[in-house]
C-alpha cells in the first residue's frame, strides 16, 4: 500500500483530513483512518506534524536518463500530404528541444511516404526516419507499433509526441503498453521543468474539465503525450533547412499481420475544419437559439470567418456536431476568436487556448470568459452583433 497511517503516532488532529482533496481521510475516536475514497496520491503526507503518515511513494530511485535525448514527432501522411497536426507538433517540438538543447526528429511510416520527408525537414525536423513497407498501408496497430517501438529502443528519444487523431489515439496507448511507458492524452500545453532535470510538463483537462492537471513521467523514458489537432502553432516551412533522412529497415513479425483489412470506406468528410480557421465566431447558450446563430453566420460572412459553438449549442440542435468547440469538440487556434453568449466553462476554454486574440460578448460582467478575453464587450449580443455587422460592412 503506497500510503498508510502509523497508529502509535497519530493524535487525530485532523490536519491530514483537511489536506486530502478527495475525502480519503476520516477522524474517529482521535484516530485518522483511510477511507475507500483514498487514491494514495500522497497529498496528505506533508500535512502531518507527528510523522504518523508513511508512504513508499518515490522510494524507487529515479533512473539515469542522460542517454535519452531528442524530441520525436510521430508524423502522419496521407494522399501525399502531411496531416496538419504533424506540422503543429513539429513547431512545438522545436520549442521544447530549444529548452533542452536537443534535436528534433520525425518518424514517418507507410507506403511510398519518403516524398514527405523534405516537408518535415522544412517544418523543423533535424532527422526524419522513413519506414516504408507495403504492409504499413493502410494503418494497422501492430505493424506500426513494432516499427516505432524498435526505433525507440535503438535511438532512445527523451520525448515522443503523437497527434490525437484516430490513428494516434490507437497507436499511442499500444506503444505505451508495449514499452511500459507513461502516456498523457489530449494535452493542451507542454513545457519543460528545468528545475527537475528537464522533465516534460504535460497539461490537460481533468475531472471532467473542471481542473487543468500537469502531469510528469519521472520514472520512464521516453516521455509521451498526445496533442489534439489545432492546439499548437505550426512553424512556417523553411525550404532552406537541411536535415538527415534515414531509411529504416522494416522487419515485421507474421503475428503483426494477423489482422487483414479488405477494404477501406471513407467516412463523410466534415463540411468545416475549424482547427484551420483564421477567424471564428462562436456562440453559446446566451445566443438564445437557432435564430440567434443566424446573426453569427451573417457576421462570419462579412468577416470571412467560420462559425462554431459550445456543447450546449450542439445538444440543443442549433449547430451540427462538427462545429463544436471545446474539450469534447474541436480545439482551435485562430488569429481571432469572437465568443458570443458563452459563459466560459473550463471545458470550452481548454479548446480555445491557442487563439491569438479573444473577443468576448456577454451581458454578464462576471462571466469566466472575460478572464481569458483580450477584449470584453458587456451587453446584449442581439444589439452588439448587428452593430458589428454594419461596421464590418462599412469597412469592407
Amino acid at each position: 500500500m503506497p500510503v498508510w497511517i502509523i497508529e502509535e503516532k497519530c493524535t487525530g488532529c485532523g490536519l491530514c483530513l483537511r489536506a486530502c482533496p478527495y475525502g480519503g481521510v476520516e477522524v474517529e475516536d482521535k484516530m485518522a483512518r483511510l477511507t475507500d475514497r483514498c487514491t494514495h496520491c500522497g497529498a496528505c503526507l506533508d500535512s502531518c506534524k507527528f510523522e504518523a503518515l508513511a508512504s513508499d511513494l518515490g522510494a524507487e530511485p529515479t533512473p539515469d536518463f542522460s542517454a535519452w535525448r531528442g524530441v520525436w514527432v510521430v508524423a502522419e501522411g496521407r494522399d501525399g500530404e502531411l496531416h496538419p497536426v504533424s506540422q503543429e507538433l513539429l513547431g512545438e517540438a522545436r520549442r521544447l528541444a530549444a529548452d533542452l538543447g536537443e534535436d528534433v526528429a520525425a518518424v514517418l511510416m507507410g507506403r511510398s511516404v519518403k516524398s514527405l520527408a523534405e516537408d518535415l525537414v522544412a517544418r523543423g525536423a533535424d532527422t526524419v526516419y522513413v519506414a516504408e513497407h507495403d504492409e504499413l498501408e493502410p494503418y494497422r496497430t501492430l505493424p506500426f507499433t513494432r516499427v516505432l517501438a524498435g526505433l525507440i529502443a535503438e535511438h532512445r528519444p527523451n520525448i515522443v509526441l503523437v497527434g490525437a487523431t484516430p490513428q494516434g489515439r490507437d497507436l499511442a496507448p499500444r506503444l505505451s503498453r508495449r514499452l511500459d511507458l507513461g502516456l498523457t492524452a489530449d494535452c493542451t500545453q507542454l513545457g519543460i521543468d528545468r528545475e527537475e532535470g528537464g522533465r516534460l510538463l504535460q497539461t490537460r483537462p481533468a475531472f471532467g474539465g473542471n481542473v487543468m492537471a500537469t502531469i510528469v513521467s519521472p520514472k520512464s523514458r521516453p516521455q509521451m503525450a498526445t496533442v489534439r489537432p489545432g492546439v499548437m502553432a505550426a512553424l512556417e516551412a523553411d525550404p532552406g533547412r537541411s536535415g538527415r533522412v534515414v531509411e529504416v529497415d522494416v522487419r515485421l513479425d507474421p503475428l503483426d499481420l494477423a489482422l487483414t483489412i479488405r477494404s477501406v470506406a471513407e467516412a463523410g468528410r466534415r463540411t468545416v475544419n475549424l482547427s484551420q480557421a483564421k477567424t471564428i465566431i462562436a456562440g453559446g447558450r446566451g445566443v438564445g437559439g437557432a435564430d440567434g446563430f443566424q446573426m453569427l453566420f451573417d457576421l462570419a460572412r462579412v468577416l470571412g470567418a467560420e462559425v462554431g459553438g459550445t456543447r450546449v449549442a450542439v445538444e440543443e440542435g442549433w449547430l451540427p456536431v462538427e462545429r463544436q468547440i471545446g474539450q469534447t469538440g474541436q480545439s482551435v487556434s485562430p488569429e481571432l476568436y469572437i465568443a458570443v453568449g458563452i459563459s466560459g466553462a473550463v471545458q470550452h476554454r481548454a479548446g480555445i487556448m491557442g487563439a491569438r486574440y479573444i473577443v468576448a460578448i456577454n451581458r454578464d460582467a462576471t462571466a469566466p470568459i472575460f478572464e481569458v478575453a483580450d477584449y470584453a464587450l458587456v451587453g446584449d449580443a442581439a444589439k452588439i452583433v448587428p452593430a458589428l455587422i454594419r461596421l464590418a460592412g462599412q469597412e469592407g
